[in-house]
């Protein structure tokens, strides 16, 4: 190789990618599942069987072997870093790139998350921004869905999003919580299954990307006005209010992205190719400033309450 080759992205990248022998190599999955059933027992085990070697016979085209990840990361790595100076280029961290390049067997066929990893190792390959690489981010990559990574996009300038849970309150005081969580993220990102939000927001929390302040809300009311409208919302309000001593309360709060958070969208988020702002700590919350509040106040909902 001349010294041009290996100087430039291209050159490194490949000689990163060739140095991590046999981290891509394909590996046949549920090999006994796909092979032919010879010694089930019985004619019902055998049709079950059958059906079950049919639904996992397509696994097989979404497992991306050693050509296909080396041919991704060569060619799409290397041109996130075009504008890299070539003296930046370093080799990755091993703890980074090699769990990268193995997850990518199994995400590969997703492009939202196949695009988090080429950022992922294109930071590990900057000097000036691999410290933000953390080993860490592959293993919480691997633990989100196509639809958690849409949700996390909305996040990356560090805004704060309105959240509602709807009570239910009794005229003997007591209260029981119908939904939690409610919001319209789902829909402002444009998510597959927006009514799994709810349980989006408790993964990327679990993940310590964001977190849910029950105790705040964000002061300006215009944020949550168009939620507590929404359809949904007034269907179930009249629903149980129009039965003797209950009421429906929606209590507004709010959820943000964490420091870890936000070095996460810097690190596996942000194209290098694009001239974007990095999220930064302590960025302006969408809707203006959040108040602290007690449990009063008003919430938000979706269009769709989950």
């Amino acid at each position: 190789m001349s010294e041009d080759e290996n100087t430039s992205p291209g050159g490194i990248v490949k000689q990163t990618i060739d140095s991590v022998t046999g981290l891509a190599m394909a590996v046949p999955i549920y090999e006994d599942a796909l092979q032919p059933l010879a010694k089930e027992a019985g004619k019902a085990l055998g049709t079950v069987g059958k059906a079950v070697n049919l639904a996992l016979e397509p696994l097989a085209g979404l497992v991306w072997g050693y050509d296909q990840i080396k041919k991704f990361v060569q060619e799409t790595v290397a041109e996130k870093l075009e504008g890299v100076p070539p003296e930046q280029i370093q080799s990755p961290n091993p703890s980074v790139a090699g769990p990268a390049l193995e997850a990518l067997k199994y995400n590969g066929h997703d492009p939202d998350l196949r695009e988090m990893y080429a950022n992922l190792l294109t930071t590990s390959l900057d000097s000036k921004t691999a410290r933000e690489a953390h080993p860490g981010f592959v293993e919480i990559l691997k633990s989100m869905s196509p639809d958690e990574a849409r949700v996390l996009r909305i996040f990356v300038a560090g805004q704060s999003k309105p959240l509602l849970d709807i009570q239910l309150h009794m005229k003997d005081d007591g209260y029981g919580v119908l939904h939690q969580n409610v919001s319209l993220i789902g829909t402002e990102a444009g998510c597959a299954y927006p009514d799994l939000t709810p349980s989006y927001l408790d993964n990327l929390c679990r993940l310590g990307l964001l977190e849910i302040d029950n105790m705040a809300r964000l002061k300006d009311d215009k944020v949550y006005e168009t939620i507590e409208t929404a359809p949904s919302v007034k269907l179930l309000k009249e629903h149980y209010e129009k039965q003797d001593g209950l009421k429906i309360y929606l209590k507004r709060k709010k959820i943000d992205v964490t420091h870890l958070g936000r070095q996460f969208a810097n690190a596996c988020i942000f194209d290098k190719r694009v001239k974007e702002p990095r999220a930064q700590p302590g960025a302006a919350p969408n809707g203006g400033p959040a108040t602290r509040v007690g449990n009063s106040g008003a919430g938000e909902g979706p269009p769709s309450v989950s």
